[in-house]
């Protein structure tokens, strides 16, 4: 396939994932949403992530706001999860220079949940000003939308739990209703868990720190059996470092560790990716597969998607094993 994205997938359809491969909305683009999340709502899958547009000319990498959001948060839909249909610009970018989303800013790792009291979908992210400082910026941001496509109606930013530095960030809905926003805090030294409000748009005061002093970001959290599990990257940047698993039977933790879950060539950089979301496959109990991107610092709208099936090993231990292409039938011998 041809760098640009525009040639066809064969028959014009996918029937696997082809792992690192350009992967073709119906348009015959390449998917561009990344560090982002799926929700699944109205019989299918909405796949929503950030446009990530490519450096200026000139500019190179790694400069101190390379991936400036110059589009917004992108959507895309699926019945299968192989074949995606683009719905748009879900969130927008402002052109107007007085507004806080004006396109030179930076929205990392865009999140949707439904909130059951509103009826409302609402969505957070890692709000970033370019040329502010560590002070100035490092903030959550939150928007809503009647429908899970959008468009999303900016609320505002801030610094959740009376005033916590912000950074990669991820929402998770727990069995009972609630959702809880995970964030890394503290110059990246502690992850946050906050239990969110009602209407999911702002934390509850309920919340506890985790991973203290581990240096831990990209949080991805789901259940399986009454456990939570989360995984995390370690704090490189750009560059792919091996990933981290924790479990616990509470939330808000407290958390063990059980080591890098990734196996084979290569897991010591999670597959020369980073972690940004893991997906419960609708109608398959226990099926899980984790989402990964693959950053091309020097054209990052080329910046690829790894999603790979998630094994369970045992109530407390997962296996990540990497595979060039695979299908959903593979749940079927794992579980």
């Amino acid at each position: 396939m041809d760098a640009d994205g525009k040639r066809a997938a064969p028959d014009g359809e996918y029937d696997r994932f082809k792992v690192g491969q350009l992967w073709l909305d119906n348009r015959k683009q390449h998917i561009n949403a990344h560090h982002g999340g799926i929700v699944f709502a109205e019989g299918a899958y909405h796949w929503l992530g950030t446009h990530c547009s490519d450096l200026p000319a000139g500019v190179k990498y790694p400069p101190s706001a390379g991936n400036l959001t110059e589009v917004g948060v992108l959507c895309y839909s699926s019945k299968d999860l192989y074949n995606w249909k683009y719905e748009g610009v879900a969130l927008p970018v402002s052109e107007d220079p007085g507004h806080d989303m004006f396109k030179g800013l930076r929205i990392e790792r865009a999140k949707v949940v439904y909130s059951d009291a509103t009826h409302q979908y609402v969505m957070w992210f890692h709000y970033v000003q370019s040329g502010k400082t560590h002070q100035e910026s490092y903030e959550a941001a939150v928007a809503t939308a009647s429908t899970v496509t959008g468009p999303y109606t900016y609320l505002r930013k801030f610094r959740p739990d009376g005033g916590q530095m912000c950074r990669d960030c991820t929402l998770f809905k727990d069995d009972d209703g609630k959702v809880y926003f995970i964030y890394a805090s503290e110059d990246n030294k502690a992850l946050r868990i906050s239990l969110l409000t009602p209407d999911c748009t702002d934390t509850s005061g309920r919340s506890a720190r985790a991973f203290v002093g581990h240096y831990r970001e990209a949080p991805a959290l789901f259940k399986k059996d009454g456990r939570y599990h989360m995984i995390t990257s370690g704090c490189t940047s750009w560059k792919p470092n091996a990933a981290q698993h924790a479990v616990a039977t509470n939330v808000l933790g407290p958390w063990q560790s059980t080591g890098n879950p990734c196996i084979g060539e290569r897991a010591d950089t999670t597959f020369n990716s980073q972690g940004s979301f893991v997906l419960p496959v609708h109608g398959r109990t226990g099926a899980f597969i984790f989402m990964a991107d693959r950053w091309n610092t020097r054209k990052l709208s080329d910046s690829r998607h790894i999603w790979l099936p998630v094994r369970f090993v045992a109530n407390d231990r997962i296996a990540i094993e990497y595979r060039d292409e695979w299908d959903l039938s593979i749940f079927d011998a794992l579980m």
